[in-house]
């Protein structure tokens, strides 16, 4: 009997070891279907419309923005319109002048903004240039890029053929034969006499 109470404590001793470890086994794979199992297809979509309606609204409030900037920068620059419909003559005559005024020093500004420009463009090319001869480096000229299996001959010979020398010469009409040249003619025509036979 105290080998069967040994072998039923033995057993039971396993049972429970193999219990606890289908326990464990049960928790990690529960522990893994809820961490696959948090994004599913439906909470992303839902993810995605947020996101979605996020980056509208965003985009809608730079849009307000930049233009709202614009608009200040606009009447910082320009001032506010004026009121031309119940304006008399005079007055007309008075903004136009104001307006006229302003654009021409606006339009010298602009001049001197641009000679000002084109002066240090030239002074910072006269730096680089300096700076490259103290370096002893030396801008490379930009070399034409030719096909290495273009024929380089090839331009050369359409030219030649262009200026053919037969074209360009006189057309001289033949004389009609003479008697002379007949009886050459003759003569080379008859054949030999052991050619005859």
């Amino acid at each position: 009997m105290a080998d069967d109470e040994a072998k039923k404590a033995k057993q039971a001793e396993i049972e429970r070891k193999r219990a606890e470890v289908r326990k464990r086994m049960e928790e990690a794979s529960k522990a893994k279907k809820a961490k696959k199992g948090f994004m599913t297809p439906e909470r992303k979509k839902k993810l995605r419309l947020l996101l979605r309606k996020k980056a509208a609204e965003e985009l809608k409030k730079e849009q307000e923005r930049k233009a709202a900037e614009r608009r200040r920068i606009i009447e910082e620059r320009c001032g506010k319109p004026k009121n031309i419909e119940d304006a008399n003559e005079a007055s007309v005559k008075h903004i136009c002048k104001e307006y006229h005024k302003r654009i021409c020093t606006l339009e010298a500004e602009k001049i001197d903004y641009e000679y000002e420009v084109a002066r240090k463009d030239l002074e910072i090319s006269d730096l680089n240039a300096q700076v490259n001869d103290l370096r002893g480096k030396f801008v490379k000229p930009t070399l034409k890029k030719v096909s290495k299996y273009e024929n380089k001959f090839a331009k050369l010979q359409k030219k030649a053929a262009e200026f053919n020398f037969r074209n360009q010469l006189k057309v001289v009409k033949k004389k009609e034969f003479t008697l002379e040249e007949e009886d050459k003619e003759a003569k080379k025509s008859e054949k030999a006499d052991w050619q005859k036979k």
